[in-house]
């Protein structure tokens, strides 16, 4: 019997040697270097804004370069190795270039049952690209992601973080070429789409610049079911 160790991979999790620029050109420095001092002014200890401004450098980006990692560390006084640690634990940061739009189609077990593997398969043939591939014209980026914590509006697939409900192949290939053509996507519950960078400098902590406000959402029916079940049976509805 063999004793070589078994080696299985593990997804589609681009290497830690981030590609990109490995300088900021000095007008870029300046520009963030003043977004970075609003983001580090919200924290008692500089360091503490190290997310927002991974966020912040991804919005530069389109995902996370040498260049990037090397002004976080500079902005707060880590290392570079201290601020990659960190990068490299949350998904949300992406280790290579990414399209305009990240399509992540839920394949985890009730998405997959109601119908999130045909969803994924479905896109990957339209698109013609793999898993974590890039269309040729840099519109969208596809990958299967684990549970979004939105399982009573199965299947989901989301769309720089904002969610799309009770997908199917065929909704999900007219939400891609929607994104592709540069047509507005407005999902039922959350803002009207937009671009992978600017989504990053919200989650960076700015505004969001689009036109209009979006009222917050709120519980849709599916959400609730479980509360109306516990009133008319007369539970703990805690």
């Amino acid at each position: 019997m063999s004793t070589d160790p078994i080696l299985l991979p593990l997804g589609q999790r681009p290497a830690i040697d981030l590609p990109g620029r490995a300088t900021y050109p000095a007008e870029t420095i300046e520009r963030l270097e003043r977004d970075a001092a609003i983001l580090i002014s919200r924290y008692p200890q500089a360091r503490s804004a190290l997310i927002p401004l991974l966020h912040l450098v991804q919005s530069e980006d389109g995902h996370l370069t040498p260049a990037g990692i090397g002004f976080c560390a500079r902005m707060i006084g880590l290392t570079e190795a201290e601020v990659t640690a960190v990068a490299t634990f949350y998904s949300m940061f992406r280790r290579a270039p990414t399209g305009e739009y990240l399509v992540g189609v839920c394949t985890n077990t009730l998405c997959a049952v109601m119908g999130g593997d045909a969803i994924h398969e479905a896109l990957r043939e339209h698109l013609g690209i793999d898993d974590g591939g890039t269309t040729p014209d840099g519109k969208v980026t596809l990958e299967h992601v684990e549970c979004n914590a939105a399982c009573d509006y199965a299947p989901v697939v989301m769309v720089n973080w904002e969610f799309l409900d009770n997908q199917t192949p065929e909704s999900a290939r007219e939400l891609v070429d929607a994104l592709r053509s540069g047509e507005p996507v407005t999902p039922a519950r959350g803002a009207t789409v937009c671009t992978f960078k600017q989504a990053a400098r919200i989650l960076a902590g700015f505004d969001d610049e689009q036109p209009g406000t979006v009222e917050a959402p709120r519980p849709g029916a599916p959400t609730l079911a479980g509360l109306r079940a516990a009133r008319r049976d007369g539970g703990d509805e805690r």
